[in-house]
Parts: C-alpha cells; sequence; structure tokens
C-alpha cells in the first residue's frame, strides 16, 4: 500500500478499498478470497456465511432508517451469493445518552423486516460506549443461510453476456445525502432500502445468470469495476438505458455527482447469457449494458453514439453514506 494512513476513501468500495483487502487482509488471513459472502460444507450441507457492519448519517432517512438497512443488508448480501438467509445475530454499540424511543423504533424496524423475510434473528451482544464514542448507534450483523443457487460462477462470464438490474440506481444515496439537509436542498427522494429476497430467489432458478451483486457501496459504476477486475473483460453501459429517476439525477446534477456511484439498497445487478430472456421473471428488469473483450474499461455509449470511461472510484465526493 502507497498510504501510511486509513483515509475515509478507504472504505468507499473503490480501488483503494480493494487494495486495502489484497495488500493487509488477505495477505494475513491467507487464501480465503474475503467476498461478501463465504460457502461452507457443514456435514453434508452447504451453508453461506457473510457479516457487516452499519453506520449512516442521519440514522432515520426517507425510506427507512439503520436498522432496516442492516437487515436488508444482511439478506441481500446472502441473496447475491446464491444464499436463501435463515440465522442472523446482530451487534448493537450505543452511544451513551442515545434516545430509548429511537433504539425502540430502531429495533422494531429490524423485527418487522426479518419476520417479513422469514429470519430468526438468534444471538446479539450490546455495547454501551462513553458520550462521543460513535455517532448514536453502530450495528454489526452476521447472517447464514442456506446455498440455493451454485451455478454462479464468475468464470461462465464471457463477452456477449449482458448486464441487468432490478430497478432504478442510486436512490438509496441520493436520499440518505439529501436527508441530511446540508445543501439547502429538499426533495421526495425516497431509499430503496428494501431486501432482495423475492426477486432474487427467482433469480436463482435461472440456469443462464451468471454473477449477481448489490450496488451498494460506490453504486452500480463499482459492481462494474469489481467484475472488470475478476474477469479481465470489459463492459459497455448504455447511457439511455441506465435507469436513475429524474430527481435522482436532477440532484446529482446540481452538486455534480454521477448517480452511477451512489448505493442502491434495494436492487441487483447481474450478468446473464445473451440468450436469457428478462421476461422470464419481470418486466420491471431492465438490460443496461454488456460484457465486451476487447478491453479492461467501464464504457458508458452516450445518447449520440460516442463512449466515455467511468474511472474507477478512488475518493469520496462528499462525506460517506455508510
Amino acid at each position: 500500500m502507497k498510504h501510511t494512513r486509513i483515509t475515509l476513501a478507504h472504505g468507499n468500495g473503490g480501488r483503494l478499498m480493494r487494495e486495502l483487502i489484497r495488500d493487509i487482509f488477505l495477505d494475513s488471513f491467507g487464501d480465503n478470497d474475503l467476498s461478501d459472502a463465504a460457502e461452507l460444507q457443514l456435514d453434508s450441507s452447504l451453508i453461506k456465511i457473510t457479516t457487516d457492519g452499519y453506520t449512516v448519517d442521519p440514522l432515520f432517512f426517507p425510506g427507512g432508517d439503520i436498522g432496516k438497512l442492516s437487515i436488508c443488508g444482511t439478506i441481500n448480501d446472502l441473496v447475491v451469493s446464491g444464499a436463501i438467509p435463515k440465522y442472523f445475530t446482530v451487534n448493537f454499540f450505543i452511544e451513551e445518552g442515545f434516545e430509548i424511543s429511537q433504539l425502540q423504533q430502531i429495533v422494531h424496524s429490524m423485527k418487522n423486516v426479518a419476520e417479513n423475510n422469514n429470519i430468526s434473528i438468534v444471538a446479539g451482544d450490546t455495547k454501551v460506549l462513553p458520550r462521543g464514542s460513535v455517532n448514536g448507534i453502530y450495528i454489526a450483523t452476521t447472517g447464514i443461510g442456506t446455498t440455493a443457487a451454485s451455478h454462479l460462477l464468475l468464470e461462465q462470464v464471457k463477452a456477449g453476456d449482458r448486464i441487468y438490474t432490478t430497478g432504478t440506481l442510486g436512490d438509496h444515496g441520493a436520499a440518505v445525502l439529501l436527508a441530511r439537509n446540508a445543501f439547502g436542498l429538499s426533495g421526495p427522494i425516497e431509499s430503496c432500502c428494501a431486501s432482495v429476497l423475492s426477486i432474487g430467489s427467482q433469480l436463482m432458478q435461472q440456469r443462464l445468470i451468471k454473477f449477481m451483486r448489490d450496488p451498494t457501496r460506490g453504486g452500480a459504476a463499482t459492481v462494474c469495476h469489481e467484475l472488470i477486475e475478476m474477469t479481465k473483460l470489459g463492459i459497455k453501459l448504455y447511457g439511455n438505458r441506465l435507469p436513475i429517476r429524474t430527481d435522482v439525477q436532477s440532484f446529482c446534477d446540481i452538486l455534480g455527482l454521477d448517480p452511477l456511484y451512489l448505493a442502491s439498497e434495494g436492487r441487483i445487478m447481474f450478468v446473464a447469457a445473451k440468450e436469457w430472456n428478462p421476461a422470464a421473471i419481470s418486466n420491471d428488469i431492465i438490460e443496461i449494458g454488456i460484457v465486451e473483450d476487447d478491453h479492461n474499461n467501464l464504457l458508458l455509449e452516450t445518447n449520440i453514439g460516442g463512449r466515455r470511461v467511468i474511472p474507477e472510484l478512488e475518493s469520496d465526493p462528499l462525506p460517506r453514506i455508510c
């Protein structure tokens, strides 16, 4: 690593985070790939396990709160790895002076999401820290699920495969940033924070689907760069097909942001063979790009037929949202 100290950019999902994982964690923890979810053999069964930490400012935002975010995020990491979530553990790091009513609201959100997705929260821990040590509350989770789609193999991805998304992009990132009221802006943007278990379970049954990810930290662009790094292929996105809400695009235009880097917390991006028909699942699935073999870049095809490079995220244009 070139850096001598950790920066916020080391946590944004982009190049510096990838280098941190490779040069520090993988170097110490061996040959495991340390992906979002790992597959383990337990007697005669295959299970998947994931772990994550959650911090967001503000703790409550249009469409959700940190509690909903933590359970949905853990569900989604398991689902895009090809697993059905079953059992979770949760850890709370609570600042002294935090309001009990807010804690109850957060825990209730977690309970609702877990129950609606047939998930049992089976263990946990609580730490109370001195005032000023944390920003209200942090949550850490571990999720275990049963493997349901072993055919999701990255090595099967090839040129000509199509890239899809299950919904609009960048809603969560825009909603959280707007909720901070730091820019003198207001609007009706609501987070897409939700479980993807329902649509994900259907996608798992499609043998022509090869790769799934949830475009959270670093957004859709970072998912594409991750795919490029692992396959050594290229990706072209169709600018006129990207499902970005008008209000999200307008918000980004005002602040000079690119919605392709903003988080979506209730969406799946996936790669499927070119012969796969999205109508087999839902008319809401949108084809947004294609895998190419003539470069190792992420390109955006503009409305007039030109192409521009979408670089890998390196620094945070604004304070992080998670």
